[in-house]
């Protein structure tokens, strides 16, 4: 009974966190919501007994993710006013796309009967020498072990871009230019120079 409490609880932070990332007018303040509900997910991920889910969830998308992200956005220096005022010529996809994504919400749950799901049952618990790492590392390296490197590659790439939309040139930046580090030869950097050698007095 508790837990189910619990669920309630944490599940309306989370919806209220949600509605705040799409709702703030700041997207400094929105990344804040999405932090918040970040944090309330993994809450309801240690009430099934996904430790590490819970844990994996605040360290990676909160630690990192979302740290990275909050410096993007206050690097990038966002013009709000100019942001705000092509809204309204693109709203109507958004409508559209928020209607398709619950579209597809409902033929999902109508199609495979999850409506029929009795939530007052209790999970059945496991065993005291169940792993849940161990099982999710089995499944993480052998079934899925490409999806993983792909997404590894696509986190890569997402921070590159990151850095490469907040580098700015000032004038007078003193930078590496690695290719003429590497094409330069030896006789264009040093000169010899052979001096007479002089008698004492």
């Amino acid at each position: 009974m508790l837990a189910l409490i619990l669920f309630y609880i944490f599940a309306t932070f989370l919806v209220a966190g949600a509605f705040g990332v799409i709702t703030a007018r700041n997207p400094v303040y929105s990344a804040l919501f999405l932090v918040f509900s970040f944090i309330n997910s993994a809450a309801i991920w240690l009430l099934i007994e996904a430790e590490f889910l819970a844990i994996v969830l605040v360290l990676v998308y909160v630690g990192a993710v979302m740290v990275l992200f909050l410096f993007v956005v206050m690097m990038l220096d966002i013009n709000l006013a100019e942001l705000r005022s092509g809204f309204t010529r693109f709203a109507w996809l958004g409508w559209l796309t928020a209607l398709a994504v619950i579209a597809e919400i409902i033929g999902v749950v109508w199609r495979h009967g999850l409506g029929a799901i009795d939530v007052n049952t209790d999970f059945a618990s496991e065993p005291a020498n169940y792993s849940n790492t161990l099982q999710l590392g089995k499944v993480l390296y052998t079934r899925y072990a490409y999806p993983f490197e792909l997404a590894a590659v696509l986190l890569v790439v997402a921070l590159v871009a990151a850095i490469a939309l907040t580098l700015r040139h000032r004038p007078g930046l003193k930078s590496q230019d690695a290719s003429r580090q590497v094409a330069v030869r030896a006789r264009d950097r040093l000169r010899i120079v052979k001096t007479p050698a002089e008698k004492r007095p």
